[in-house]
């Protein structure tokens, strides 16, 4: 990582193939040059590096942390249980500056209880929300909430509207975010009560407001932050993502299938990998948990070692923008915004 960033924390109890694909993608990762702090039991991390046989000189740590947040868990009883689980010890790190950011692959539910208790919440927002970088055909949409909040008030919107702006121009570099609502239609008439206020509301801001965008318009890249409850963010989120796996499947079956397509798949392979690195879950490495005091990335449960070299390569981009500094006063207008 550059010089005067701290590590990143990884928890290396998180995910269906922890600790093994967690600590392979911190080799991967600290062998080009990021720093991590690896949380776990240490006996077993330590075993783990070993067996992978890891350079004494590679710039990856070990924290222990002796307990572990189970996937079937109840987040809240778990985090407040066990006190010295994985993902804790990771967000405490990050809480006294010892680490840049946090990540776990583990119990999402835990990850955004564990940030609420001991990072708290950046001014006045209401709800920290799961942010996800699209695979679009066209720069990098972010769509938030992806499953943290199911149940919303047009607040909650207004909130991930403004935070989901400073992420795309702070983070991902784009000057002047476009931001429109998750709906059913484009007409101002759609929607429900919820995006219809919410809408109004973000048509004050002084954000570069589209308005609304269809569930086909998520992929197009016409749109840089896109706002919806994250039940629906996360049945949209999970939609695309079996959509490209069953097209990948069928794209497989397909060029095996006859010899001309074989011939003709071998002429194609280099566009179609790119595509499918366009679309690899794996190549996000994970989102991250915007609206705490602090750094924090999800990643997905399956997660391999790939997807976690590439969720610290990220998470590290985002620490290093500073963006969580911004955040507080970017959503302390939301409740004006909603005024009558």
């Amino acid at each position: 990582m550059a010089p005067g960033i701290a590590p990143v924390a990884l928890d290396a109890m998180g995910g269906d193939h922890a600790p093994v694909a967690v600590v392979q993608g911190a080799i991967d990762a600290a062998r080009k040059g990021h720093a991590v702090i690896l949380v776990g039991p240490e006996e077993r991390v330590r075993a783990e590096l070993d067996r992978q046989r890891a350079s004494w000189n590679l710039p990856v740590q070990v924290r222990h942390a002796p307990e572990s947040v189970g996937m079937e868990e109840h987040p809240g009883q778990a985090m407040r249980r066990k006190k010295l689980n994985s993902i804790r010890v990771a967000l405490e790190l990050v809480r006294d500056g010892e680490a840049s950011a946090a990540v776990s692959a583990g119990n999402s539910g835990a990850m955004m209880v564990g940030a609420m208790m001991v990072l708290g919440c950046s001014g006045d927002v209401l709800r920290p929300a799961i942010l996800s970088v699209l695979p679009a055909a066209k720069g990098r949409p972010v769509m938030l909430d992806a499953g943290a909040n199911v149940d919303c008030k047009p607040i909650h919107l207004v909130q991930f509207a403004l935070m989901g702006e400073v992420y795309s121009r702070r983070v991902l570099g784009v000057a002047k975010p476009r931001v429109a609502i998750l709906a059913n239609g484009e007409e101002e008439s759609k929607g429900t009560t919820l995006t219809r206020a919410a809408a109004v509301a973000l048509s004050r801001s002084g954000l570069r407001f589209q308005g609304y965008c269809e569930g086909r318009d998520l992929l197009a890249g016409e749109v840089d932050v896109v706002v919806t409850d994250g039940f629906t963010g996360n049945v949209a989120l999970k939609t695309m993502e079996g959509t490209a796996q069953a097209l990948a499947g069928m794209m497989r079956e397909a060029l095996r299938r006859t010899l001309p397509a074989r011939l003709g798949g071998a002429l194609v392979k280099d566009a179609i990998d790119e595509i499918r690195r366009r679309v690899d879950w794996r190549e996000i490495g994970g989102a991250p948990l915007l609206g705490v005091d602090g750094v924090g990335f999800i990643s997905h449960g399956r997660s391999d070692a790939l997807a976690m070299e590439n969720a610290i390569r990220r998470v590290g981009e985002a620490a290093r923008s500073h963006f969580t500094d911004e955040i507080a006063a970017a959503v302390a207008p939301a409740e004006a915004l909603l005024a009558p």
